[in-house]
């Protein structure tokens, strides 16, 4: 798998966002207001919602397992973005993470349940980070994003519930 790095450089924070399903909530548009760029993990359902998150900051994207047609099925499978000296591995799947692919975070989504974990030691740890799902409400999981900040101290991460 040949894949090149997107970099970006900001002091912002990293709005990350997964399983839209086709539903882009007003209240996931205000909690990533201040972000920049925005990170969406696949499964988007409808391409205007990547077109509504673009208005607010350049965007980020992989596709999903629902991404089967139109601009989503165009969308890369995997996706190295490097943010301020940091690369993050981008997938929609956990199952299909790239080893091989050095980074600092792995940033997936699919399970629609929220994950912000480091794991390893030295120069093998990561953060394998799932900001859950931001869409349709899939059994009795949390309706949620994530936002990311990343310096030269680090990455820090948060899962978010929308105020629904």
């Amino acid at each position: 798998m040949n894949i090149t790095a997107d970099i970006v450089e900001t002091t912002s924070p990293v709005g990350v966002i997964s399983d839209t399903h086709g539903l882009l909530r007003d209240q996931a548009l205000a909690l990533l207001a201040d972000c920049r760029p925005l990170i969406h993990l696949g499964d988007v359902g409808d391409p205007a919602i990547l077109e509504r998150l673009a208005e607010l900051a350049p965007v980020y994207s992989v596709r999903g397992n629902i991404d089967r047609e139109g601009v989503c099925s165009a969308l890369p499978s995997h996706r190295l973005l490097v943010i301020n000296g940091r690369p993050l591995q981008l997938v929609h799947d956990v199952a299909d993470v790239d080893e091989r692919m050095a980074c600092e975070a792995v940033l997936h989504g699919h399970s629609h349940k929220p994950r912000n974990e480091w794991r390893g030691e030295g120069d093998e740890r990561r953060l394998w980070f799932n900001p859950g799902a931001a869409g349709k409400r899939r059994f009795s999981l949390p309706i949620t994003l994530g936002k990311l900040w990343i310096d030269a101290d680090g990455i820090r991460s948060a899962i978010i519930h929308l105020p629904l």
